[in-house]
């Protein structure tokens, strides 16, 4: 009943852990799929290992998580074992990679090499200057970046797209050489401490995420399902089964959980799976497909 296929990558739900959330290392990654979860994404991760910013570099609100962590990971050649530990267990992983725009074609074969079943192009990091910020919101380099990876490996190629842009579809648009899109990162903005009267975070730009950004999400997943026919995989904001259901009512085929693990913990894999097969059930559907985009008026 839930199981989906995206480009060829089966999963046994829906329910994905996100890139940036308790996916640095295996053992949370298997964690998220013991609790759950129908297959996991990696912390994005570059040619070397990068500290990142310092603290602090996430501060709770009231209606979500902004996070400013600087794409802080061990480097690829670190990398391998943490994904062939996950891969040992079968189950899908896809490879978050970032870097700057002659780097993704060698990190995607280097994730290839190590056993991923597809990789996730982080074109959207919302903080980092020049991993992402600009690269994004740049339709030609998106697509440059795209057609390179697409052309250097044989796996899945999905494009994780910002929406710190004006025109989402245009953007979209020119990731559609890759087998999927991934809408959306998070939102970039700001938290002031009123007593300090200053940023909260080091780096003063960070990247807002939780319930807050659902709404621009679900739009985003919408606009491209109405104008194209690509698989989507709806991210931002859900934090419970109605929210999964409302993605794919807009047309995503699947979705990514990530902030919600700091709001619910890793029980939130399985209250979302067993609530999306229980609306299933009482609603009459036998599959994902028979209500994915049931919502989009075209």
């Amino acid at each position: 009943m839930l199981q989906v296929e995206i480009s060829g990558i089966r999963f046994k739900n829906p329910v994905l852990l996100a890139s940036g959330i308790m996916d640095e290392q295996g053992d949370s990654m298997l964690r998220a799929a013991r609790e759950g979860a129908g297959g996991v994404v990696t912390k994005s991760i570059g040619l070397t290992e990068r500290e990142g910013y310092q603290n602090p570099t996430v501060a709770v609100l009231s209606t979500g998580i902004i996070n400013a962590i600087g794409l802080a990971n061990p480097g690829i050649e670190n990398f391998e074992d943490e994904v062939r530990r996950v891969k040992e267990e079968k189950i899908p992983v896809i490879g978050s990679i970032f870097g700057k725009k002659e780097d993704y074609a060698f990190l995607a074969r280097r994730m290839e090499n190590i056993g991923v079943d597809g990789v996730e192009l982080n074109l959207s990091c919302p903080h980092v200057k020049g991993f992402g910020s600009e690269i994004g919101q740049d339709p030609d380099a998106v697509e440059d970046i795209v057609k390179e990876v697409k052309r250097s490996v044989s796996i899945p190629v999905f494009a994780k797209l910002t929406p710190n842009i004006t025109d989402m579809l245009e953007i979209a648009k020119a990731a559609s050489g890759a087998d999927a899109l991934v809408l959306i990162n998070t939102v970039r903005g700001i938290a002031i401490d009123i007593f300090a009267k200053r940023p909260v975070l080091s780096n003063i730009y960070g990247g807002y995420s939780g319930p807050g950004i659902k709404p621009i999400g679900v739009r985003a997943v919408y606009d491209v399902r109405r104008e194209m026919d690509i698989p989507i995989i709806g991210v931002g904001g859900i934090t419970g089964w109605e929210d999964a259901v409302e993605y794919i009512l807009a047309g995503a085929n699947a979705v990514q959980v990530g902030s919600a693990i700091y709001y619910r913990g890793f029980s939130v894999f399985r209250e979302i799976v067993d609530g999306l097969e229980t609306y299933m059930k009482k609603e009459g559907f036998e599959s994902i497909d028979d209500f994915r985009g049931m919502a989009v008026m075209r």
